[in-house]
């Protein structure tokens, strides 16, 4: 099944959904290994590959770390690329993301036309990226030049996400940041949801399963944690896997 087809199953079945991101820079051979266990250990929807670097040897290194995903485990896994220098081959999705929360033509269209051809073919999902201020200078905002929207600003990000639904993304991906203070706040999460039809994915700050639950309460289809998992690779089962 594709990945955007099994999200949209899930979804309309009210089953809430989980992802692991892995950052090929950040992980250790006996990190991944550790991790990739735990991930076999706990209902992991799906591996996320990315991170924001604009390294050279990026996608050399997300390389090396999906033949090793492949060999641990058979969950699915689906790029998260942080521009086109991350593209690699073998993934099982792409997810063709466009930072609509800026202005920035790099990250709106430009990389979006420079990858085409490259990604022709491949299962790639639209979707509409929204960094919302995390309580920190993200990663994300450092590369793509952009400001994250302000938390009280929600009818402005519930605004933005329609607009992204509307312009045809499948999927509205609200982001508080790699190392965020705090994720998303519910209020946020809930008022996109309310407003949107597509699935809502959520990610940034989530260090606890509390933070998880209360995305999960608030809307999220699809919930993504990776910083925590960087420091403990065995926080897994602990900080947001579904039971």
């Amino acid at each position: 099944m594709m990945v955007l087809n099994e999200i949209l199953r899930k979804k309309q079945q009210g089953e809430k959904q989980f992802a692991v991101l892995i950052d090929p820079e950040k992980c250790s051979d006996n990190h991944l290994n550790s991790l990739l266990a735990e991930v076999n250990k706990n209902r992991v929807d799906f591996i996320m590959l990315g991170g924001s670097s604009s390294s050279d040897d990026f996608s050399l290194k997300a390389a090396l770390v999906l033949e090793k995903i492949r060999t641990k485990t058979d969950k699915k896994v689906v790029l998260f690329p942080g521009n086109v220098s991350h593209l690699v081959d073998g993934v099982d999705a792409v997810l063709f993301l466009s930072l609509i929360s800026g202005r920035n033509p790099d990250y709106l269209i430009e990389n979006h036309v420079r990858s085409a051809r490259y990604l022709k073919g491949s299962e790639v999902v639209p979707v509409g990226y929204l960094l919302i201020d995390g309580g920190r200078r993200s990663s994300t905002e450092l590369v793509s030049k952009t400001t994250p929207m302000l938390v009280d600003d929600v009818s402005r990000i519930v605004d933005t996400a329609i607009a992204g639904e509307l312009l045809g993304h499948k999927m509205i991906y609200l982001e508080a940041g790699s190392g965020a203070k705090r994720p998303v706040p519910p209020k946020v999460i809930s008022a996109v949801k309310n407003e949107i039809s597509i699935p809502l994915i959520v990610g940034g700050g989530l260090r606890t399963r509390e933070a998880v639950v209360s995305a999960y309460d608030a809307g999220a289809d699809l919930v993504v944690v990776g910083n925590v998992l960087e420091a403990n690779p065995f926080a897994l089962s602990s900080v947001g896997a579904r039971d």
